[in-house]
């Protein structure tokens, strides 16, 4: 929730008048959320690719909150430009470790009690790279192209009333895509343009879109 996409997010879903529970790794900007929100949203240092933290901070939300009405998986990391042979074995694994165990982690913790109640959207993201593939990023590639697998098959264990959604969000100027395009980034809309379209197009998210590969309406 600290940046980019998330940050935008965080911003439209509280004025829209939803109670956000997020976190991401940075003390500094969890701070800084805390101020800026007042409770009863609540955010808090979480490293989604441990599952001991996710575990923790899980079991935190669901005795204060309750299951979530909608879950999204947006945090991801990217690999430094580089041919797949050149990335290192541990920048693959921090890249797996973050956009796909996180994944799991917070599925593992959280669906089991939407499940018991019935109803719920778990909102994936997936990207552009995980319906094609491109020089450079074939680590990030390989995991999205997993959470586009995933999604589905999650979608094919929920029961009715309930739907897990592979969300491409779109090509937007974020700190990520600066690592891929350098000045090319500032040429594509920005996280707040994207979040007035996002939002409203992920609320209206049921469990009619389950299992489906959706995109973001361009903006």
């Amino acid at each position: 929730a600290s940046r980019g996409l998330g940050r935008a997010m965080t911003h439209g879903f509280i004025d829209a008048g939803l109670t956000v529970v997020g976190c991401a790794r940075m003390q500094e900007a969890i701070a800084e959320l805390s101020r800026q929100f007042a409770p009863p949203n609540r955010f808090q240092v979480v490293d989604v690719s441990d599952h001991q933290q996710v575990g923790k901070w899980a079991e935190a939300t669901l005795r204060e909150f309750g299951p979530p009405d909608l879950l999204i998986n947006s945090a991801a990391v990217i690999n430094k430009n580089a041919p797949l042979w050149q990335v290192s074995p541990d920048e693959f694994s921090r890249v797996v470790d973050v956009n796909v165990k996180g994944v799991h982690n917070t599925i593992y913790h959280l669906v089991p009690s939407m499940i018991q109640r019935g109803r719920g959207v778990i909102v994936n993201f997936s990207s552009y790279w995980g319906r094609s593939t491109a020089s450079d990023v074939a680590a990030y590639c390989t995991t999205k192209w997993a959470i586009e697998g995933l999604s589905r098959g999650l979608a094919d264990d929920l029961p009715p009333g309930m739907a897990s959604v592979a969300l491409n969000p779109g090509v937007i100027h974020t700190d990520m895509l600066e690592s891929c395009f350098a000045e090319g980034a500032a040429s594509y809309p920005g996280p707040q343009q994207w979040a007035s379209v996002a939002v409203p197009y992920i609320l209206q998210l049921g469990p009619e879109d389950n299992g489906q590969a959706v995109t973001v309406p361009e903006f």
